[in-house]
């Protein structure tokens, strides 16, 4: 009897824990960062605006809307490289370091243009991960945390005591920890 008491006791702790977490909002879309962007990789090459769209996020296509306005661009220049020189190439670019917290993603992607790594901005909306350039550009996006190339210059700086990193870049708006450049001068 008293085990029968245990294990009824047990189990009901087990389930009033369950209950009482925090639902997730489903995923119907894209459930990770890094699926994301190979969708939106795809749009891209295959140059379909309507795909584009559908896998950045709304402060990204408001972003579009600016710039289309602002320089005059046709909706096809606003949108062919997705927000992000990483699809200025031929194949996929190698990806790596997804790191999430809460709605908000980055993915480091391999901008070949400039031989770097490149941190993308993602966000968590209408259930998928979308790319979030626009959210980083108006304020509203905070980052997951540094990433592995921030991480690893660092460290390299720190080791021969040289000057701190670079910061983010304009694909990278998303390391809001990059330290200032130190000047050399002396």
């Amino acid at each position: 009897m008293r085990r029968i008491f245990l294990l009824v006791s047990v189990l009901s702790i087990i389930s009033v824990a369950f209950a009482c977490q925090k639902e997730k909002p489903a995923v119907t879309g894209h459930a990770s960062p890094t699926e994301a962007y190979k969708a939106l990789f795809a749009a891209v090459k295959a140059k379909d605006i309507d795909a584009i769209k559908k896998n950045i996020s709304k402060k990204t296509i408001e972003l579009g809307k600016m710039s289309m306005e602002r320089f005059k661009k046709s909706e096809k220049e606003a949108y062919e490289n997705g927000f992000t020189a990483t699809t200025i190439t031929d194949t996929l670019p190698s990806m790596r370091d997804e790191r999430v917290k809460d709605n908000y993603g980055a993915l480091e992607v391999w901008n070949t243009q400039e031989s770097k790594w490149d941190d993308v901005a993602f966000v968590f909306e209408d259930g998928g991960w979308k790319l979030g350039m626009g959210d980083a550009f108006s304020g509203s996006y905070q980052s997951p945390g540094p990433g592995r190339d921030f991480r690893e210059k660092e460290a390299a700086n720190a080791m021969a005591k040289g000057p701190a990193p670079q910061g983010p870049t304009a694909d990278s708006a998303t390391n809001s920890n990059a330290a200032p450049l130190a000047s050399n001068k002396k």
